[in-house]
């Protein structure tokens, strides 16, 4: 058991070396949400968005939320590219090869996607009080809203890992990203409550996992604990069903391409 950890332990170094070598498209990856979304998006439709629609004191406060949510499903579904192109230069061959178990290499992505999204929350949620946006339940809430965003992000990386291991080339991944990820956003409450969306598109977002996280994380957010509590305890076991679902097509795909 000691030797695996070790081996995790080594993988997962092995990926944030080559993070710390991307240091251009690490800046970005983390101030695109909020740079582009909290901070331009959020001030864009400050005054056109309706507090009474939204139930927020402000719009800022309404999206940071969907932001936090975002992070998660864009670094979740972009958490297989690595090992696509470890995939494509024969790495990832050489690598299965070796003598541990393979599988300390899916666990050990999993353990450093779940770490940089965590602390990518964690400045999203410190920029969003710049702007008066402080987490109503506290630093308990802070650690729920961790614990949803990984329960989330799970999934996802699960998803991405599986078309990496599916797909032939990085454009045919980056086309399935796409493809997938902005649907998601908009049918989503992400941007604007259920109650303000057109009926066919309220219907489908509520089949939405993100939707489900978004709508625990928001009164954690804004509202506290008495209304939180009964959002957290409907999104766990969501989240636990999708994260099932989707490590089960993972493990099937992962089989399929290194069998």
């Amino acid at each position: 058991m000691t030797e695996y950890w070790q081996e995790i332990s080594a993988l997962t170094m092995r990926w944030v070396r080559r993070l710390s070598r991307e240091k251009f498209s690490m800046l970005f990856t983390l101030v695109q949400p909020m740079l582009f979304w909290l901070i331009f998006f959020g001030n864009l439709f400050q005054r056109a968005a309706d507090t009474q629609v939204t139930q927020a004191p402000n719009y800022i406060s309404f999206l940071a939320a969907g932001v936090v949510v975002m992070t998660v499903l864009n670094n979740g579904l972009a958490g297989g590219v690595d090992l696509l192109f470890d995939k494509e230069n024969g790495f990832l061959e050489r690598l299965m090869s070796a003598p541990i178990r393979r599988s300390s290499v899916i666990l050990s992505r999993f353990i450093f996607v779940m770490t940089i999204t965590s602390l990518q929350v964690l400045v999203i949620l410190g920029v969003a009080s710049l702007f008066g946006v402080h987490p109503a339940t506290g630093l308990l809430g802070v650690a729920t809203i961790l614990l949803i965003g990984m329960l989330f992000g799970v999934g996802l990386t699960a998803i991405s890992m599986a078309m990496a291991f599916s797909v032939k080339s990085h454009g045919d991944f980056f086309s399935v990203l796409g493809f997938l990820s902005l649907p998601m956003i908009f049918l989503s409450s992400a941007l604007v409550p259920l109650a303000a969306m057109p009926g066919w598109m309220s219907f489908l977002a509520r089949f939405n996992p993100m939707t489900w996280a978004i709508d625990a994380v928001r009164p954690l957010i804004l509202s506290g604990w008495s209304e939180a509590l009964p959002h957290v305890a409907m999104v766990i076991p969501v989240m636990l069903a999708f994260d099932a679902i989707c490590l089960y097509g993972g493990v099937k795909a992962f089989r399929r391409a290194m069998g």
